[in-house]
């Protein structure tokens, strides 16, 4: 069997990971597909390898805002471990690409006979908590130039690219701004040399120059996922 590209199943001991692995098969996610809606029950369990997904909450006004992002850092379908059926948030692709996935059912018996990943996912469980406070004070806090910067790099973390499909409606839909805070905060960083945008691919230029504009928010998250995770590669 191949080594899994997720490092949160990478991390398991040897023979977690391969009855674990036994039980999953690889699937091909497509951008802007939608895996989970709010309130579904959860069927199945992604390990993104070079996919990546956001976890989208929606009020009951039609507003929308990005509060998570999965890549190969982690796994969508966590819920499951804290004995929770459903998924109280919408899961959209926002990164296309491969990912191991697993029924439910798998994965709750995997859970059971596995105190290491049980361990694992306690701690990836904390991480989250932590970034979505983090998130909260973001939004309230801080501008929306330093937000898409740090917006910008947990996207090439997990894009595992220089360049990515993006456009200017869906980071507002990330944000929760107006297209014009979008468009006004992504034209200083062009001017700045940071990034470079054209027909919805845009390209980091200057990714030291990127993290010096991003909030403090980024560094903060690295360092606490780094401390109880350990470094994302």
């Amino acid at each position: 069997m191949s080594t899994p590209h997720n490092q949160l199943l990478a991390s398991l001991p040897r023979a977690d990971r391969a009855q674990l692995l036994a039980q999953c098969e690889t699937v091909q996610l497509v951008l802007e597909e939608v895996l989970y809606e709010p309130g579904q029950v959860t069927r199945q369990v992604y390990f993104p390898i070079d996919s990546f997904i956001s976890q989208i909450a929606q009020l009951a006004d039609g507003h929308s805002l990005e509060v998570g992002m999965v890549g190969r850092e982690g796994m969508l379908g966590v819920h499951l471990s804290l004995g929770v059926p459903r998924e109280p948030l919408r899961a959209m692709v926002q990164g296309g690409g491969s990912a191991w996935c697993m029924s439910a059912g798998h994965f709750r018996a995997a859970l059971a006979r596995s105190p290491p990943l049980q361990l694992r996912l306690h701690k990836y469980l904390y991480v989250l908590m932590a970034e979505r406070a983090a998130s909260a004070a973001c939004l309230r806090f801080h501008e929306i130039g330093p937000r898409l910067a740090r917006w910008l790099l947990m996207t090439q973390d997990r894009a595992q690219s220089d360049q990515f499909p993006l456009t200017q409606e869906f980071v507002a839909l990330m944000l929760g701004v107006r297209r014009v805070g979008v468009t006004a905060a992504a034209g200083l960083l062009q001017q700045q040399g940071l990034i470079a945008y054209r027909r919805g691919e845009l390209t980091v230029l200057d990714r030291p120059g990127l993290e010096a504009a991003a909030c403090s928010c980024y560094a903060a998250d690295r360092r606490n996922h780094a401390q109880t995770m350990g470094p994302r590669r």
